[in-house]
């Protein structure tokens, strides 16, 4: 499972931070705001209980007492019910037993001892408050109030409470968001810093003064680089002073084993296979320094200018005797490349096509986004996997080349295609043709003039 990226952790970070906090207070506030209604409510019922009990004790003093009488002349409102206890016998305003059963027995006993008692339950499914207040020894007064109200604003407050909680958590996501933004600009910078070194610009640096707090890695970073671009260019002078300097002698190697190859009809046969083998091997040394030549060359980084593609591939074909059919162009044909790179790649893809994979069959251009593709497929026996791992590096020949006793490649050509892609900040690839044979892939970025 793919490990989510820093920014998204940030993001999700600030986002539970913001949601638990938010909780944590939603929570406190609705246990605060529902004490203190309940509380209020609590104290408001007692008070009006104990006013309507004085109206009962009063009434009761007569010697016959009218008790339905006495109990209608108390205003209650729509949500308070009243019930009398008087004399071991229920009365109500109304025939209403469901109330009588409903009034908590420790309720009733608490109020027998002579104390005001309020009690909170459930009544037909509605939250209630029961409030008890004695009246006489044998005579308590009980007013069961409806908090129906109270409750619908419980659960709207409570909803409201809910809806801040999440738009809290939204915010902090927001934050979160930036703030991972804002952390992975720096980052971003690297990125594109090491991008730019990757592509042969090796002059890139980071500047101390964008971000202080990150100026000992800049520091770091830039002292890396210049030490990569030191070994890169001494690595670079070498392999071409050591090039130059095997010019000269292959040159005259070169014009001796000529002379040999041209007087072998006079030596015997045993000498005049020695003389060809000695021409074939001087000639490829000469490839291979020629090769490492254009690699010492190739670190620099790629002069684009405006190249009509189609005709550079003609002339290529044209140089190789191959037939320009096989060129085909999708879109544009200025590219804004370098075209001594380009011609080299082109060059080295014909004539790995043509010496592993049975000859070039389609040479394709084209534009996708801003970044140009050129494929170069061929009707050989393909690329094996394992191979194409490894087939652009330095003096790696695939299978197909040690296959065939006849090939004499350096194993440095697919390595200069590399190089020159990665000199536009492009990539190389090789596919399967469909159909059999390979498909080499070149991307090379910003194309378009």
């Amino acid at each position: 499972m793919r490990q989510p990226g820093l920014r998204a952790r940030i993001t999700a970070g600030f986002a539970a931070g913001a949601l638990c906090l938010a909780m944590i207070m939603a929570v406190l506030s609705y246990q605060i705001t529902r004490h203190s209604l309940l509380r209020e409510r609590e104290d408001t019922a007692v008070r009006a209980a104990s006013y309507d009990a004085a109206i009962v004790r009063a009434g009761i003093r007569t010697t016959q007492p009218d008790i339905a009488e006495i109990l209608s002349s108390i205003d209650t409102g729509e949500n308070r019910r009243v019930v009398l206890h008087y004399n071991g016998r229920w009365y109500g305003r109304t025939a209403d037993p469901g109330i009588t059963s409903a009034v908590p027995v420790d309720l009733q006993q608490r109020a027998g001892e002579g104390h005001t008692a309020i009690q909170r339950i459930r009544l037909a499914g509605e939250p209630t408050l029961v409030v008890a207040v004695p009246v006489a020894d044998t005579t308590t007064y009980y007013e069961v109030d409806s908090l129906q109200e109270l409750d619908r604003t419980l659960q709207l407050v409570s909803l409201i409470l809910t809806l801040v909680a999440i738009g809290t958590a939204l915010i902090g996501a927001a934050l979160g968001w930036y703030a991972g933004r804002y952390v992975m600009r720096p980052v971003a910078r690297v990125t594109q810093a090491a991008r730019d070194i990757a592509a042969g610009q090796v002059q890139a640096r980071l500047d101390p003064a964008t971000e202080p707090d990150l100026a000992q890695l800049t520091r770091s970073f830039n002292d890396m680089v210049d030490q990569l671009a030191a070994r890169l260019e001494k690595d670079r002078r070498f392999a071409a002073d050591v090039s130059h300097e095997l010019r000269s002698p292959l040159q005259t190697l070169a014009a001796a084993a000529s002379v040999l190859t041209r007087g072998k009809e006079r030596l015997d046969t045993r000498t005049a296979t020695a003389a060809g083998l000695v021409a074939d091997e001087v000639e490829r040394f000469q490839a291979l320094v020629e090769d490492l030549l254009s690699l010492s060359r190739g670190e620099r980084p790629a002069e684009r200018g405006a190249v009509d593609v189609r005709e550079l591939a003609g002339q290529v074909c044209r140089a190789r005797e191959l037939s320009e059919e096989v060129i085909s162009v999708e879109g544009p044909r200025v590219w804004l490349i370098d075209r001594r790179r380009v011609e080299q790649l082109l060059v080295n893809l014909l004539d790995n096509a043509d010496a592993y994979g049975g000859g070039p069959i389609a040479v394709r251009f084209a534009i996708q986004g801003c970044d140009g593709v050129i494929e170069v497929d061929d009707d050989g026996p393909g690329v094996s996997p394992d191979d194409r791992v490894v087939i652009f590096d330095r003096f790696v020949r695939g299978r197909a080349a040690h296959a065939r006793a006849n090939s004499y490649g350096t194993g440095l050509g697919l390595a200069l295609v590399a190089q020159h892609a990665t000199a536009h900040g492009g990539t190389t690839t090789v596919l399967d043709r469909p159909g059999g044979g390979a498909r080499f892939r070149v991307t090379l970025t910003g194309c378009l003039p």
